[in-house]
């Protein structure tokens, strides 16, 4: 008798398969979530046992940049406080708040990002408080441990969660780590360093020793002996080598000159990570979204933290981004995250890959655009 269960068949009217959007979709999945076909249907009243779908489509959404660990944080710091009083809020509010109840809230959180479509997240940590709710979930996580502090001198307070699966170690910022733990981060490892890079005016003024970070390290104390390179971009080729791929997260103050020195120096992949919900919120600063297409970079979309976002949705993220063609924008939202992360087998619908399978709705497709109603559910 055989005993193997029966393939899954998912037809609908369009998909995008980590490249482009095809119509008359049908794909068949192992019971284990591989692709084993990728086809086209002609006569849908005649696939019995077919699941057929009204709209487009892909593969399971990838959020490049999460901290899913801060979620019990939800609405702790109010909106539109600017990025130099974010930072000094995150200070007073965070651990106030008993280990269960910031485990529920983070699984409560993966929840939700499993809901709507997202099967792949590139998550920051601190601490030991998401792993629990990792390891049960159906997405799959790559964790970057995180390391920050001026009066930080190596990564010892984070090196203990190397233990757990798909965990490496990375630089918070290019503002937040003294000279000689940044370029310690940088050379160890060979996987992607996730930086929160250019999110502020205040980064870049910190070089110029001017702005609102200057300032707040002038009254906390704080003194920064990385200050000579003369930019946050300066300082990253400085810091980091040739080799390492970077993930660059916000991006917000990017500019030309920034984007030459840095893709010059690179000859590992760099992926440029747009947060644009999370700037609305702190700063009401806008990616610089055309620049960066014009540059032909590598993009890719994250979230951030419920402490500066109402949600954890890759396609609300999108839908501020409504000036890209939507083929394109799905890519950053696909195989650009799972490329960022290293997830070779996610971000595409092909055979032998296990990217996970949603579908959106809601879509003008007289223009191929999203709408206000455009929403998401995953499938597989």
């Amino acid at each position: 008798m055989n005993s193997s269960k029966p393939l899954r068949r998912i037809a609908s009217s369009f998909l995008f398969d980590g490249r482009r959007i095809v119509e008359r979709p049908l794909v068949t999945l192992s019971d284990d979530g591989c692709v084993v076909g990728v086809e086209q249907w002609r006569e849908p009243d005649r696939m019995p046992g077919t699941e057929f779908y009204a709209g487009l489509l892909l593969p399971g959404m990838v959020n490049a940049h999460c901290h899913l660990e801060l979620s019990y944080l939800r609405g702790a710091i109010p909106e539109g406080c600017g990025f130099a009083g974010f930072a000094v809020g995150m200070g007073r509010v965070r651990g106030r708040f008993a280990a269960q109840e910031r485990e529920a809230a983070a699984d409560a959180a993966d929840a939700a990002m499993e809901r709507v479509g997202i099967a792949a997240v590139g998550d920051v940590a601190n601490d030991e408080t998401a792993f629990g709710v990792k390891s049960r979930s159906r997405m799959r996580y790559h964790t970057f441990a995180e390391v920050f502090g001026l009066h930080t001198t190596d990564a010892r307070g984070v090196r203990g969660l190397l233990r757990h699966p798909a965990t490496s170690l990375t630089p918070h910022s290019l503002y937040s780590l003294q000279d000689g733990v940044l370029r310690r981060l940088a050379a160890e490892g060979d996987g992607p360093l996730s930086i929160h890079f250019m999110e502020s005016p205040a980064e870049g003024e910190l070089f110029e020793r001017r702005g609102a970070l200057w300032e707040w390290y002038g009254r906390a104390g704080f003194t920064c002996d990385f200050l000579g390179y003369g930019s946050p971009a300066k300082r990253l080729v400085a810091s980091v080598p040739p080799d390492r791929s970077v993930v660059l997260v916000h991006d917000c103050c990017v500019g030309q000159r920034d984007i030459d020195l840095i893709m010059e120096h690179f000859t590992a992949p760099v992926y440029w990570c747009l947060c644009p919900r999370s700037n609305r919120y702190i700063s009401r600063l806008e990616p610089p979204v055309e620049l960066l297409r014009r540059n032909g970079l590598n993009i890719c979309l994250g979230t951030d933290s419920l402490v500066s976002n109402d949600r954890l949705s890759v396609l609300e993220e999108m839908k501020l981004l409504s000036g890209v063609p939507l083929p394109e924008l799905l890519g950053w939202a696909t195989a650009g995250g799972a490329d960022a992360l290293g997830m070779d087998d996610m971000g595409r619908v092909a055979v032998g890959l296990r990217p996970g399978l949603s579908v959106i709705t809601g879509i003008d497709y007289g223009r191929m655009t999203l709408t206000a109603a455009s929403a998401i559910r995953r499938l597989a």
